[in-house]
């Protein structure tokens, strides 16, 4: 019987990076699924997704307004925000998130706060 491998969702609108985390995730063992935008994860569902990794400044709905709506539905599941940007000086928009990672980041990092985040 085989064990079933942790699901992390990707949302970010440049390819350079989802290819990057993807590669990241799937050399630790993760099953990475990426998205281009908020809108395209959530027409997905997220049924089986395990942990959420989302940038912040994206077009359309951003990763803050992503992170609310999915607490809504599973306020259980790991989300950690990334961005390129200085977003996050609104300390009060970065409650209730697993991690924030600002670009460029180191992926051992990220890898050791989901492993945390996934054993909590």
């Amino acid at each position: 019987m085989s064990e079933e491998k942790t699901v992390v969702a990707i949302v970010d609108d440049d390819p350079r990076v989802l290819e990057s985390l993807e590669e990241l995730l799937e050399s630790a063992g993760y099953v990475a699924r990426s998205f281009s935008s908020a809108g395209s994860l959530l027409a997905s569902g997220l049924s089986g997704v395990d942990v959420l990794i989302t940038d912040i400044g994206m077009p359309g709905m951003d990763g803050f307004e992503l992170r609310d709506l999915v607490r809504e539905a599973h306020p259980e599941l790991p989300v950690f925000l990334i961005t390129g940007r200085h977003e996050i000086a609104d300390q009060g928009r970065a409650q209730g998130i697993s991690g924030f990672f600002r670009k460029p980041f180191d992926g051992r990092v990220l890898l050791a706060a989901i492993g945390d985040a996934l054993r909590d």
